[in-house]
């Protein structure tokens, strides 16, 4: 894996997730086989691992209920070499990412942030943040795009993430991910409840 060095350590948030069974076990085994991967990566130190947390499907009723989480790194990896390392361990978990959008799947691993970094620049991250909802299950980027466009609307990754980084700001909407959470549409958080392990 190729990594760039910077002075400092970066702050990385990455969202993991599953609904499916893979080799390793159960989505939370799976999840748990993933986090013994990220901490081995080089240039990584895992900071802090939220709760695991059961979320209805998105969109709903399209597969069991996933299990989720959030964790926080310090990295000098470059975004795009951390998210290639994050696809590595998905595919040695049995992940292939190829058909619809959003279907289920064994694990996702998603780099949500990476410091106040926006990528690839503020007006193509601007486009995929505001694009409308129906063109979201069609349309992917073909680039990275920091932070995730979906990211604050989304009660499934923002629930998991106040526990691990409730004071990361928003580098475009300027909020807190406590922020964020509290100014998320009635009903967005319907079915979210931690998982009792």
């Amino acid at each position: 894996m190729t990594q760039n060095t910077f002075t400092s350590a970066k702050l990385a948030l990455v969202a993991i997730g599953g609904n499916l069974h893979s080799w390793a076990g159960s989505p939370e085994a799976t999840m748990r086989a993933a986090l013994r991967q990220i901490v081995c990566l080089p240039g990584v130190s895992l900071k802090a691992v939220s709760r695991f947390w059961l979320t209805p499907a998105f969109p709903i009723g399209s597969g069991p209920d996933y299990v989720n989480a959030a964790i926080s790194l310090q990295t000098d990896s470059a975004p795009e070499a951390l998210l290639a390392a994050l696809h590595d361990i998905e595919a040695h978990l049995g992940r292939r990412r190829q058909g619809a959008r959003w279907q289920s799947r064994g694990i996702d691993l998603d780099l949500i942030a990476y410091d106040d970094m926006v990528l690839p620049e503020i007006r193509t991250h601007d486009h995929w943040r505001q694009l409308p909802p129906e063109q979201q299950a069609e349309n992917a980027p073909e680039t990275l795009i920091l932070p995730h466009p979906r990211l604050q609307d989304r009660g499934f990754v923002l629930v998991p993430l106040a526990e691990v980084a409730p004071n990361w700001v928003h580098p475009r909407l300027k909020r807190s991910v406590v922020e964020l959470l509290a100014t998320l549409p009635p009903g967005a958080l319907e079915g979210i409840r931690p998982l009792n392990t």
